[in-house]
C-alpha cells in the first residue's frame, strides 16, 4: 500500500480501509493505555434528532436532519487535562512524526501538511455518528477537501461499527471499522455514516472502541 504511486484515493472512492495495520497485541494495549489514561478527560458529544425534524414539517417528504452523533471526544487543540494526558502517552509524537505523514500522503495520494489536528473518540454500545460530509465550504484551508486518518482500537468485547458510505451517490458501501488494529483513511468530503456500535453478548459493560483521528489539510 505504501509504495503504491498512484492514489489509493480519488472522489470515486474516497474511503481506505487497512485492517491489522497495527498487531493485535498492539492495539489491545493502546485501547487499555487510552481507556486508563483519556477516559477520565472525555467530554459527550451528544446531538439528538430535534422533535421539530418530523413537527415542523408541512409537506410529504421534506425530511432534513442535521449531523446527530452520541458518543464521547477530546479535541487535543489547546492545552488542558486531555491535551496534558495525552502527550504523556506519547500520542503527540506517534501522531505527529514524519512517518506517520509519509503514511497518509502514501494512501491519499498527494502532499499533506506537517500540522495536523488530533481528537480522540470513545464509542461505548449504542453510540454512533449520523449521516453527514464533514465539508467545511467557511474554511479556506478546508474548503476543497482534507484527509482524515483514523486508527480504530476496539476492546474485544465488540462486536461490530460499520462505516457506510456512499459512492454513485448511494449508501452502497459498508466495511466494520471495528476489526482489531485497522486503519481508515478519508478524502473528505463525501457523505458516511458510523451505525452504533454493538457488544458481544453479555460483555456490553467492558464493549468500547477508541479512535485516534489525525485531520490533515492538503500542502500549501
Amino acid at each position: 500500500m505504501l509504495e503504491r504511486r498512484e492514489p489509493a484515493l480519488t472522489a470515486d472512492a474516497p474511503f481506505a480501509w487497512i485492517p491489522g495495520a497495527i498487531g493485535r497485541e498492539t492495539a489491545a494495549a493502546m485501547d487499555g493505555l487510552l481507556e486508563k489514561t483519556m477516559a477520565p478527560h472525555l467530554s459527550p458529544l451528544s446531538d439528538a434528532i430535534p422533535p421539530e425534524s418530523i413537527t415542523g414539517q408541512t409537506r410529504n417528504y421534506q425530511e432534513r436532519l442535521r449531523k446527530v452523533a452520541r458518543l464521547r471526544t477530546a479535541y487535543l487543540e489547546r492545552r488542558g487535562k486531555a491535551w496534558a494526558a495525552a502527550d504523556r502517552i506519547g500520542l503527540f509524537a506517534m501522531m505527529r512524526s514524519p512517518g506517520f505523514r509519509q503514511f497518509a500522503e502514501a494512501v491519499a495520494g498527494r502532499r499533506l501538511d506537517p500540522k495536523l489536528g488530533v481528537q480522540v473518540l470513545r464509542y461505548a454500545p449504542g453510540d454512533y455518528q449520523g449521516p453527514h460530509t464533514d465539508h467545511h465550504p467557511e474554511n479556506p484551508r478546508a474548503k476543497d477537501g482534507y484527509v482524515d486518518v483514523h486508527l480504530s482500537l476496539p476492546s474485544a468485547a465488540v462486536a461490530d461499527q460499520f462505516l457506510v458510505y456512499a459512492r454513485d451517490g448511494h449508501f452502497s458501501e459498508m466495511v466494520n471499522v471495528a476489526a482489531p488494529g485497522g486503519i481508515a483513511v478519508y478524502r473528505l468530503p463525501f457523505w458516511h455514516y458510523t451505525t452504533p456500535l454493538r457488544a458481544k453478548r453479555g460483555q456490553a459493560a467492558v464493549a468500547r472502541r477508541w479512535v485516534i483521528l489525525g485531520t490533515f489539510l492538503y500542502a500549501k
